[in-house]
């Protein structure tokens, strides 16, 4: 599935690092999820901070 931003332009999600917030994650590889991290990825890439509040800590993490 493509993404874009406002302006029309083809955004790849694997060319933007993934932050250690989402590898520490139960949400991450779930397919579910996958569409609504990207966006949140992709939408703050370049910050200093990632923030993300639908972050669930995976147990024994």
């Amino acid at each position: 599935m493509p993404y874009f931003d406002d302006d029309g332009n083809e955004l790849n999600p694997d060319l933007v690092a993934k932050p250690d917030l989402c590898v520490s994650c139960a949400k991450d590889g779930d397919p579910t999820e996958e569409i609504l991290c990207t966006l949140n990825r992709l939408d703050q890439e370049g910050e200093d901070e990632f923030r993300c509040d639908a972050y669930d800590r995976k147990s024994g993490s």
